[in-house]
C-alpha cells in the first residue's frame, strides 16, 4: 500500500505572522518533478524560501530535498520524512515562505513546514493505492436486494460501477485472496451469479471510491 495524490493545488497557513504556502502535484517523473519546483520558485522569487521535496517510485528510488537557506534538518528533510513514513510517493512538494518577522526555533520551523504539507496533501485529495482483484459480477434482478446487503457489510470490498441491463451487472475491487467471500455471494444466487476475473493490481482509492479503475 502507498499513497499519493489526486490533483495539484496550493495552500497557505499563517504562522507567527509568516505565510507557508505549501505547492503539491502528482508527478511520475524527476523531469516533472524539477519543472514544477522550477515553476513554483518562478511564481515565488521573492519568497524568503521555497522548500523543494519530492519522492517517486514505490521503493522511494528518486528523492530529493533541500532546506532552501532554513537551518539544517528543519525544513526539506521532517516533511520527505513524514512522506515517506506515511508512505507517500510520486508527487513533488515546494513549501514557500515570507518570513513575518518573528522567529520559530528549530523545533517551530519543523512542526510548520510539517504542517503546511499535511494540509497541503489533504487538499490535494489522498489517493491510496492497494492490491486489488478486481471481479465483474453478473446475477438476475431477484438477488440485487441481497447482494447489495451483502456488500454493504464487506468494509474491504469496494464496489464500482454497476449496470442494469437484463441483468444486473457489479463491477467490484477485493483483496486478493477473496475465495470465500465469492463462494458465499455466489451461494447466494443459488448457483446463478456468473463471475469473471478482469485482473490484479494496485488500484488508487479516494475515500471509498475507486478512481480510474
Amino acid at each position: 500500500m502507498y499513497r499519493s495524490v489526486l490533483e495539484a493545488t496550493h495552500h497557505e497557513i499563517t504562522i507567527e505572522k509568516s505565510r507557508f504556502i505549501g505547492h503539491v502535484s502528482p508527478v511520475k517523473t524527476v523531469e516533472e518533478a524539477n519543472a514544477f519546483i522550477e515553476r513554483v520558485h518562478k511564481d515565488h522569487y521573492n519568497a524568503t524560501h521555497n522548500v523543494p521535496v519530492y519522492v517517486i517510485g514505490e521503493d522511494y528510488a528518486h528523492q530529493k530535498f533541500s532546506d532552501d537557506g532554513e537551518p539544517s534538518g528543519t525544513a526539506g528533510l521532517p516533511v520527505l520524512e513524514m512522506l515517506k513514513k506515511e508512505a507517500y510517493t510520486n508527487l513533488v512538494l515546494v513549501i514557500t515562505r515570507y518570513f513575518g518577522g518573528v522567529k520559530l526555533g528549530k523545533g517551530g520551523l519543523v512542526r510548520a513546514y510539517t504542517r503546511s504539507a499535511k494540509e497541503t496533501l489533504a487538499r490535494a485529495g489522498v489517493l491510496t493505492f492497494d492490491r486489488y482483484l478486481k471481479v465483474r459480477i453478473e446475477y438476475d434482478y431477484p438477488h440485487h436486494g441481497k447482494i447489495e446487503n451483502l456488500l454493504a457489510n464487506q468494509d474491504d470490498v469496494l464496489v464500482g460501477e454497476i449496470g442494469f441491463t437484463d441483468k444486473v451487472t457489479d463491477i467490484l475491487y477485493l483483496p486478493p485472496e477473496s475465495g470465500d467471500f465469492l463462494k458465499t455471494l455466489i451461494s447466494l444466487t443459488r448457483g446463478e451469479a456468473v463471475v469473471e476475473t478482469l485482473g490484479q493490481g494496485h488500484y488508487a482509492r479516494l475515500g471509498d471510491q475507486i478512481i480510474g479503475g
